[in-house]
């Protein structure tokens, strides 16, 4: 039987601003009205990143906003989160962020199953010749298809 996902939010920049090298999935350790907020698809990804510290990864600046009937016991929206990880999966993070200077990006938070989930990606930045040319590509390939898809039909 195949596991039930249910896709919350994509960071669709970070595939824009880096090129990922490798992905891993992490669980990540949240309070309850952060998870019913999250159930409800709202999260923004604006500047959140990974970082290992002290053998444990800690996701930052990942807006949750407090859920609307939580009350007094609602949590603080930009808070540190902490990603569960295997220790070598831990080390070797620590080992190719320190010496290739690879950043840690949020690609996606999901449910699997009942728990909360997000895809890492090991990324290195993009030089903005290197934005360019993504975006020149991208638009040559669409009108590729386009022509494909109007000189076909007639």
């Amino acid at each position: 039987m195949a596991d039930s996902i249910k896709i919350v939010a994509t960071n669709r920049k970070a595939r824009h601003l880096y090129e990922i090298l490798e992905t891993l999935e992490a669980g990540i350790v949240l309070k309850g009205s952060e998870v019913k907020s999250l159930r409800q698809g709202k999260v923004s990804f604006v500047d959140a990143f990974a970082k290992v510290d002290r053998d444990e990864v800690w996701l930052y600046n990942l807006h949750i906003p407090p859920y609307e009937k939580g009350g007094y016991v609602n949590h603080e929206p930009l808070r540190t989160r902490k990603l569960l990880l295997h220790s070598r999966e831990v080390s070797k993070l620590q080992a190719q962020t320190d010496a290739k200077g690879l950043t840690l990006v949020p690609l996606k938070i999901y449910f699997r199953k009942s728990y909360a989930k997000v895809e890492l990606g090991l990324g290195k930045g993009k030089t903005l010749y290197d934005k360019r040319e993504a975006i020149a590509e991208r638009d040559t390939k669409r009108r590729m298809e386009r022509g494909k898809r109007d000189g076909g039909e007639e």
